[in-house]
């Protein structure tokens, strides 16, 4: 069966950095893009960031310049590199593969079939 678990969240000062992976099994990732959505407290989930099976990536404007998306395909393995991190980053961290192989590098959360348990990060002032 198709998993996902994140690791990596935390507890982490404004201005600091944070590495969040997410460990794939029951299938090859490669060929699937993969995401990084997010839910803040009271808020609804939204995008963060996806990474092609070319590692072609899209992210959202609020993290733009600031987080990074990779994968590492030999180890089914992606990341989310957090730098310069925000009080407004404070929230669960889900990460999502794609329902189909090569289905593009979108936004949107009915492109991903398959979802991990997430992994809180809190951003302190």
């Amino acid at each position: 069966q198709v998993q996902l678990v994140e690791s990596g969240g935390g507890l982490v000062q404004a201005g600091g950095s944070l590495r969040l992976s997410c460990a794939g099994s029951g299938r090859t990732f490669s060929r699937y893009d993969m995401a990084w959505f997010r839910r803040a407290p009271g808020k609804e989930r939204e995008f963060v960031a996806a990474i092609s099976w070319t590692t072609n990536t899209n992210y959202a404007d609020s993290v733009k310049g600031r987080f990074t998306i990779s994968r590492d395909n030999a180890k089914n393995t992606v990341y989310l590199q957090m730098d310069s991190v925000k009080p407004e980053d404070t929230a669960v961290y889900y990460c999502a593969c794609a329902a189909a192989a090569y289905s593009g590098v979108g936004r949107a959360e009915n492109e991903y079939g398959y979802w991990g348990q997430g992994t809180q990060v809190i951003v302190s002032s």
